[in-house]
């Protein structure tokens, strides 16, 4: 009651100044609500935080200020984790596999733009430090233009994989740019103390980059790839790298970066990673963007045509820099023109270390409110017009993973005699576990194989612990049933149970003992902060396992099954792990299966026609006696299309696709993520080995694959 009547007595001003929840409320409320509506309209969602900063900053409604300690700390830290989440994202994989091709096309998007911004900075009279920085501003880039290129399948098209690779060099070099010229403007260096710093950078680098990785990697060989033990690693990395940095005098911030770049091969991709992530991405970042709103000056933008024209100078520079730099390396390493094309646009958009250098030189003093204002600017309209450009021209592009599905050799289930097909079925939840162990179970009578029903008893520090007996002997009745149920089903069956300290590890440790080459689980869903925060079971086994997992959603029973969907929306995606899936189901149901691929709406007929027969031509790569029905549907929704259609068929089977985030950017959401909270059939989602090269997922009919496409 009485913050109510604080509302109604006190004006806003002394209001925000008396009850500091109230501003903060609106940023929670701007962070939940924004986003999510850019999203919806197909822009990225750190345009809308930007926006929104602008809306409730000094320039629109002032329902923000800035200037106080808490504020400031939370977007240093936003800071922090936009360049901790870059490098931690960097594909160490794709930038080995186009080392030197990267390294070419990196080298011309940075020193290119670079050379245009430090013109352009002289030409509106900044000193040679603030040009060279502005320069350097343009110089890097950031993959807004990811989740088009995923969904359109092209991650493992040569240009396209070379450009992602290249992100890293212009990043690098940008950070190292601003560390110079940063230390250079405030120690006031003279020549030989700045050769002294660029030496010390260059130890800085080797130091960060590979000792942390070697350390890292040597500590968690003997300490066990603990998550508790990776988080406190990564934790002392991020401290470390910034101090170090600060001793050497460059700015401690970025540090940020060269950590995350040095941790990220040491806790791949896996639940410490996600984690990590999802603490910046849901509010450190998001508050970084909505400071870079609240601080520009709008009014002051529109007053001044000076301004004007820097803004135009600017972006038309990064244009004409950013083709250039394409067109080299088309002349070099002979790309056609909608490769070019496609280089060029997915390298326009200025947003992550740009915005944090700009950010970094501006507290710093080196750049005016002029650049801050004009950047900004710059950002939004290139994170604007890039992923449109992209799209368009992206689409029609080979990728060679096509190639490769084309030329794999698969071996059927039904001809793979080295070893049993071992299918482990986790028992927990009784209530699901009939439905389980019957999915198994027709999957092993097709493959000839056997199916092995697993029950962890959780472990205790004593052996002997009331709570472990209890576990033990819930553990024990669960198995006992799950061996009726498959004497019943007249399967094979092996029944296991495990003591171990969690169920994910228990689950992955057992299918890697028994060299499984299938893991059949119930759903589980994310629900709630700690699911989200910590993870579930699913979450575990998925990054852990060695073979493929199958999470299903059984609304009836496995034998009732006739019509299976199974969704694909390009031709580049691993459709022969689901599919194959759903093949075995469907031959021992004598169900009918129908592959389904979703098109624009805008795709001519010829195109189509050519798109069936692609479609064919890799279907028939299995080898089935009654190969599964082709469909092809143009639409612009790829999820109401799958839903729609879905309404005639019994089970749908997808890729479990894993979310990515944009480098220093906000999650990207997936059309899996949407369906299967949609649709009313059964689902099983596939989810892939994490080391794609196992022999045994091979033979057992399950081949080795390149990363899955998601739906977008």
């Amino acid at each position: 009651m009485v913050l109510l009547e604080r509302i109604a007595v006190l004006p806003y001003s002394q209001l925000i100044e008396n009850e500091p929840i109230i501003p903060f409320a609106i940023l929670l409320v701007v962070i939940l609500v924004v986003p999510i509506i850019f999203e919806r309209l197909r822009l990225p969602g750190l345009i809308g935080l930007i926006l929104s900063g602008i809306l409730i900053g000094q320039s629109g409604w002032n329902l923000f200020k800035i200037d106080n300690s808490i504020w400031e700390l939370l977007s240093t830290i936003g800071l922090a984790y936009v360049l901790f989440v870059a490098g931690l994202e960097v594909d160490l994989e794709q930038l080995s596999r186009q080392r030197n091709r990267a390294l070419g096309f990196g080298s011309f998007a940075f020193c290119i733009p670079l050379l245009l911004g430090t013109l352009l900075g002289r030409v509106f009279e900044f000193d040679w430090l603030s040009s060279i920085l502005i320069g350097s501003l343009l110089s890097s880039y950031t993959l807004l233009a990811y989740p088009i290129i995923n969904r359109l399948g092209l991650t493992t098209n040569e240009a396209v994989g070379v450009t992602i690779g290249a992100s890293i060099f212009t990043d690098i070099a940008t950070l190292l740019t601003l560390a110079v010229c940063v230390a250079i403007h405030l120690q006031q260096f003279n020549i030989w103390q700045t050769i002294a710093l660029l030496g010390w950078l260059a130890v800085y680098c080797v130091v960060v980059l590979v000792g942390f990785d070697w350390v890292g990697k040597e500590f968690l060989r003997r300490s066990g790839e603990d998550e508790g033990n990776q988080f406190l690693f990564v934790l002392t990395a991020v401290f470390l790298a910034a101090l170090i940095a600060q001793l050497i005098g460059i700015q401690t911030i970025i540090a940020a970066f060269f950590a995350g770049l040095a941790v990220n091969e040491v806790i791949g991709d896996g639940p410490v990673k996600q984690k990590i992530m999802f603490v910046g991405t849901v509010l450190f970042i998001p508050i970084f963007f909505v400071d870079l709103g609240l601080r520009l000056n709008l009014p002051a933008f529109f007053k001044d045509m000076g301004l004007v024209w820097l803004t135009l100078s600017l972006v038309c520079g990064l244009v004409a820099s950013k083709f250039i730099a394409a067109l080299l390396a088309k002349l070099i390493y002979r790309y056609n023109w909608r490769e070019v094309l496609t280089m060029w646009s997915i390298s326009l958009p200025q947003v992550a270390v740009t915005c944090c250098v700009t950010f970094v030189g501006y507290k710093a003093e080196l750049l005016n409110s002029e650049i801050f204002n004009s950047v900004i600017v710059l950002v939004l309209i290139t994170s604007f017009i890039g992923p449109i450009i992209t799209s368009r021209a992206a689409r029609g592009l080979n990728s060679s993973l096509l190639k490769q599905q084309e030329t794999a050799t698969y071996v059927p289930v039904s001809e793979q005699i080295d070893s049993p097909f071992n299918i482990i079925v986790p028992v927990y939840n009784p209530a699901t576990q009939q439905h389980l162990m019957e999915m198994a179970a027709l999957l092993a009578h097709q493959a000839q194989g056997k199916i092995m029903p697993l029950a962890i008893a959780t472990a205790t520090a004593s052996m002997d612990a009331p709570q472990l007996e209890h576990s033990l002997r819930r553990s024990e009745r669960l198995l006992n049933k799950a061996t009726a149920l498959s004497r019943f089903l007249d399967v094979e069956a092996e029944p296991l149970l495990r003591i171990d300290d969690a169920f994910a590890q228990g689950i992955s440790r057992t299918a890697r003992e028994k060299k499984a080459n299938l893991i059949v689980m119930g759903w589980g869903k994310r629900t709630g902060l700690k699911a989200r925060l910590f993870g579930n079971v699913i979450d575990g086994v998925l990054w852990a396992s060695h073979c493929p997992v199958a999470v299903t959603r059984l609304v009836e029973s496995p034998s009732k099954i006739q019509r299976i969907l199974v969704p694909v929306e390009n031709l580049t995606a691993p459709i022969l792990q689901p599919l194959q899936l759903a093949t075995l189901l469907g031959e021992s149901n004598q169900a009918q299966v129908t592959v389904l691929n979703v098109c624009d709406r805008r795709t001519s007929s010829s195109k189509i026609s050519h798109r069936r027969s692609q479609l064919s031509l890799l279907v028939s790569k299995l080898g089935l006696s009654n190969p599964p029905e082709v469909q092809i549907i143009a639409h612009e929704n790829v999820a109401q299309a799958i839903l729609q259609a879905a309404r005639l068929y019994d089970l749908v089977v997808l890729p479990f696709i894993r979310n990515r985030t944009i480098p220093g950017g906000l999650a990207i959401s997936d059309v899996t993520t949407q369906l299967a909270s949609q649709l009313t059939c059964s689902i099983i989602m596939l989810g892939e080995p994490s080391q794609r090269t196992n022999n045994a997922t091979v033979k057992a009919g399950y081949p080795s694959s390149q990363p899955v496409t998601s739906y977008q």
